[in-house]
């Protein structure tokens, strides 16, 4: 690992302000998060749900990101509660590392927690003279049914 690329516990970290930042509607205070040139995807493994329109973004640069973050937080639930866990580095190059994550999310529904589903997150995260960035985002969310691992197809 280059000695100047983002640690595990360090991503972890910026992802957590981030979701933190998007659930609360601070989505104004996104654009810091990012590189001018970073990219931001977003889709479901089966690109069948009725949600898809909803759920589906590719946007480059931070203004665009930002600007669609906003949108789409405003349409959302709230409370709404996004959790990364087991944050890994694939691999690092210089100053930046590549890392995958998975995403939990919650929220309330009759007065009783609620699953909304999640998925796995990958991207690259870079070091700046400005701190830590985001320069790749991808989620994709979980939509399949479960079955056994043998019998996926």
């Amino acid at each position: 690992m280059s000695p100047d690329a983002p640690t595990a516990a360090e991503i972890a970290d910026l992802l957590a302000r981030w979701w933190y930042r998007y659930d609360e509607g601070r989505t104004d205070e996104l654009a810091h998060l990012l590189t001018e040139d970073a990219t931001f995807r977003v889709r479901t493994d089966t690109g069948t749900t009725d949600y898809e329109q909803f759920v589906r973004a590719d946007f480059r640069g931070a203004e665009e990101i930002c600007f669609w973050q906003a949108k789409h937080r405003a349409s959302s639930p709230y409370p709404l509660r996004h959790m990364v866990t087991n944050v890994g580095v694939e691999a690092t190059n210089g100053a930046a590392a590549d890392f995958v994550s998975y995403l939990d999310v919650t929220q309330v529904v009759d007065g009783r927690p609620a699953p909304v589903p999640g998925g796995v997150v990958t991207g690259t995260v870079r070091r700046t003279d400005d701190g830590l960035r985001m320069s790749a985002f991808e989620l994709v969310l979980d939509t399949q049914d479960s079955v056994p691992l043998k019998d996926r197809t």
